[in-house]
């Protein structure tokens, strides 16, 4: 089981609010994993987030318009769901770059930026110790699958000392697969028409059993009613700002 140490501690360290010149601050949640090793989380808005495992750097999407990636320390690994303006930017990942950063992503996006290593669904890497596996992200309602269509973009389930991570990319309620089950930390985008409706994602949710859920990419979401729906279930549901 995890420990949480640490809920929304604000970080004065990174990053500037360029339109005033005053600090900007990220909220972190840190867990404790077994041998006393820890993994960090910090939020900078909507698909945008870093986890540091210990001291490893890697950042889920950076986009430049959550964060100045020029001050936040450099990555050690970049996982980029999809080529979407929203996931991907060119900007925020040349400002993170350091002679031997990774670049994980979708066959698309790689192609887009230009180097990296592709992963498509169902495939697998580690970097760093992590090991990585590449799922399915995509519309499954009618009409919507012009958004994400089956086959090109990616979630990713992280594993370091037991500990799992899984990061649903843009996608509805797509096939269940039992390795994201009872996994501790659950990544869901909620913001239909593009990704799941609150109730998907709270059956979906539900099913996987995770320790801890956070709701992202969450812009047009009733935030409110996210919250009614999610306190019947026993895991610990975190929401940060992620419109």
């Amino acid at each position: 089981m995890i420990k949480i140490l640490l809920i929304s501690i604000v970080s004065w360290l990174f990053s500037f609010n360029t339109d005033n010149g005053n600090m900007k601050t990220f909220e972190q949640d840190t867990y404790l994993l077994k041998d006393s090793n820890t993994v960090t989380i910090e939020f900078y808005g909507h698909a945008s987030f870093m986890i540091d495992y210990g001291g490893t750097k890697v950042y889920v999407d950076p986009v430049s318009d959550y964060a100045d990636y020029s001050l936040l320390p450099k990555a050690d690994l970049i996982l980029i769901t999809h080529e979407h303006y929203d996931h991907f930017d060119a900007k925020a990942i040349n400002n993170l770059l350091k002679e031997n950063t990774q670049i994980v992503s979708n066959p698309n996006t790689i192609n887009l930026y230009g180097r990296g290593e592709t992963l498509k669904n169902g495939e697998s890497t580690q970097k760093y110790g992590i090991d990585i596996k590449a799922f399915s992200a995509y519309n499954t309602t009618l009409g919507r699958d012009k958004f994400h269509p089956k086959g090109r973009d990616n979630g990713y389930l992280l594993t370091k000392d037991d500990f799992r991570i899984y990061i649903s990319g843009d996608t509805e309620t797509v096939e269940d697969n039992d390795e994201i089950k009872n996994c501790n930390v659950l990544f869901l985008a909620v913001n239909q028409p593009y990704t799941m409706t609150i109730k998907q994602a709270a059956e979906y949710a539900e099913k996987v059993a995770p320790e801890v859920f956070y709701p992202y990419h969450t812009t047009d979401t009733d935030m409110k009613q996210l919250e009614k729906e999610f306190e019947k279930f026993g895991f610990k549901t975190i929401i940060h700002d992620m419109k």
